[in-house]
């Protein structure tokens, strides 16, 4: 199993109101796509953004429940691709026992972000699935901060005008008004 992070999400130019989201590689420089839907990609984004909506979402109902029994999320992982579709384990920690839940890849990973666990990828998938990204360091060993895969995003990055509408267009949808008003104070002062 290879160690991955959420390097960022992005828009899917194959699939509408898709998105793809990206894995890294902890410890390399493989990347790894995966399409969902809209509504993962907005549960793993608040999250990640540390958004509370004013009433829980189904990830955060999961997460409760878990706890609430007194199970943690050890970790899940990305074990099989077939057919362009991949599945993904979540292991649980119960207070008598383990148990392996089979998942889809984006349930997996949102859970993951609210549990702050690790997110593995089995390295056969990793080998078919995968892309392999050029290094990130310059010819004298610093880090191109262009180039960082510690940044959140992706190569066909938005506009920071961009990014603020759809950040306030989830705080408007998740009733944060609070967020929305800043992010439109934000806007306001990038376009003025």
């Amino acid at each position: 199993m290879v160690e991955m992070e959420i390097f960022g999400l992005t828009t899917s130019t194959r699939t509408a109101s898709a998105y793809a989201l990206i894995l890294i590689e902890a410890d390399g420089n493989r990347r790894l796509p995966i399409i969902i839907g809209a509504y993962e990609a907005q549960a793993i984004a608040l999250e990640m953004e540390q958004i509370k909506p004013p009433r829980p979402m189904t990830h955060d109902l999961a997460m409760q429940i878990i706890t609430d029994l007194g199970g943690q999320i050890e970790h899940v992982v990305v074990h099989h691709l077939k057919e362009g579709t991949y599945y993904a384990n979540i292991s649980i920690k119960g207070p008598i026992s383990r148990h392996e839940i089979d998942a889809r890849p984006s349930d997996a990973i949102a859970l993951a972000v609210r549990f702050s666990c690790p997110i593995y990828v089995d390295e056969h998938v990793l080998d078919e699935a995968g892309v392999v990204h050029e290094d990130s360091s310059t010819e004298d060993g610093h880090i191109d901060p262009k180039k960082n895969p510690t940044r959140r995003s992706t190569e066909n990055d938005k506009s920071p005008l961009e990014l603020l509408h759809e950040q306030l267009q989830i705080a408007v949808e998740t009733e944060n008004y609070e967020k929305a008003a800043s992010l439109r104070d934000q806007i306001q002062r990038l376009k003025g």
